[in-house]
C-alpha cells in the first residue's frame, strides 16, 4: 500500500521529467562552453584535440576528453541540484527521492 509521501513523490518524479530534460541541456551547452574556455587557458590553443585528427596524440586526445568529462559532470551536477531545489521550493516536493 503507498503511502502519501510515495504517491506525491512518484508524481513529483513526473512532474519534474522536462525540467530534468532541459537542465541536461543546458549544461551540456554551458558544460561545453565551460571546458572551451578552460583549454584555451591551459592549452594556450584554440581547440581541444579531436580523436579522429591525426596531428595530435593518443595522450593529448585522452587529456582533453578527460577534462571535458570532468567538467560535464560537474556542471551538470550544479544544474541538476540547483533545478532540483528549484523544484521543491515551488511544489514542496523533493524530484529525486
Amino acid at each position: 500500500m503507498m503511502t502519501k509521501k510515495e504517491k506525491g513523490s512518484k508524481s513529483a518524479k513526473m512532474l519534474y521529467r522536462p525540467i530534468g530534460l532541459a537542465s541536461s541541456i543546458l549544461s551540456g551547452v554551458i558544460a561545453g562552453i565551460v571546458f572551451k574556455k578552460v583549454w584555451e587557458k591551459v592549452s594556450h590553443s584554440d581547440g581541444a584535440p579531436k580523436a579522429l585528427k591525426s596531428e595530435f596524440g593518443l595522450g593529448q586526445v585522452l587529456v582533453a576528453a578527460a577534462v571535458q568529462g570532468a567538467i560535464y559532470a560537474g556542471v551538470k551536477a550544479l544544474v541538476d541540484r540547483g533545478g532540483a531545489r528549484l523544484f521543491q521550493r515551488a511544489t514542496g516536493e523533493w524530484p529525486g527521492d
